[in-house]
């Protein structure tokens, strides 16, 4: 996640980003199927599976599903940018470590389609500025809302406040489990997946990475 393509695809990203949510949605929509292709697809798929979508019990499951599935990937249509713009300077000369620990979040798994749940713990150095700490939270909701791999996930939430924020240094911690592991396939329960992204001074002095880990695990 470190190397050079990686980050210039995080860059792409971002920029692409940098226009807000109503030029995001506009892009979105194009080419996006009609809300009843996408129930007639739900339709396809019930049948497929064996049982009757013109049952009584699944007469208005297509629906259902187009809207979970509107209010589930969300974040294609929200612009993490933008949720990072206000920043406030008066912090009467505050320069250590903020860190939110234990943001829960639901993401979906883009080879399966299934959820994986876990938490978040975001931290930075700021310089000069801080952001709203519910922004940190938004921006963690924003990403995880979308079709993702957990490895992309902790680069794009770490890279997006880095970028936007320029601080001296960004942390990231994501553990998760996985149903596309657990419901199915080896069909392990309780396994945790830990992913992580060190930025900046975090990268650079262990002392601080070592920091941020004993803070997170801390209870």
């Amino acid at each position: 996640m470190s190397d050079g393509t990686t980050n210039n695809s995080m860059d792409a990203i971002i920029r692409n980003l940098s226009t807000g949510p109503v030029e995001t949605r506009d892009r979105a929509d194009a080419g996006r199927p009609t809300r009843d292709e996408v129930e007639a697809a739900v339709k396809t798929l019930i049948a497929w599976t064996g049982d009757n979508p013109d049952r009584e019990g699944l007469l208005d499951t297509p629906a259902r599903v187009t809207r979970a599935y509107e209010e589930l990937f969300g974040g294609y249509f929200e612009s993490p940018i933008e949720a990072l713009s206000r920043t406030f300077e008066e912090v009467g000369g505050y320069d250590d470590i903020v860190l939110l620990r234990d943001i829960p979040f639901v993401s979906h798994c883009e080879h399966h389609m299934l959820p994986f749940t876990g938490k978040a713990h975001v931290a930075y150095f700021p310089e000069g500025r801080v952001v709203g700490l519910s922004k940190l939270a938004r921006v963690v909701e924003i990403y995880a809302r979308r079709l993702q791999t957990q490895e992309n996930l902790t680069a794009q939430i770490a890279t997006t406040i880095d970028e936007v924020l320029q601080p001296r240094g960004v942390a990231l911690l994501i553990e998760a489990e996985h149903s596309c592991m657990s419901l199915r396939g080896v069909q392990k329960h309780g396994v945790s997946t830990i992913t992580t992204q060190f930025m900046g001074r975090f990268r650079e002095e262990p002392a601080d990475q070592e920091r941020f880990l004993g803070l997170v695990r801390s209870r």
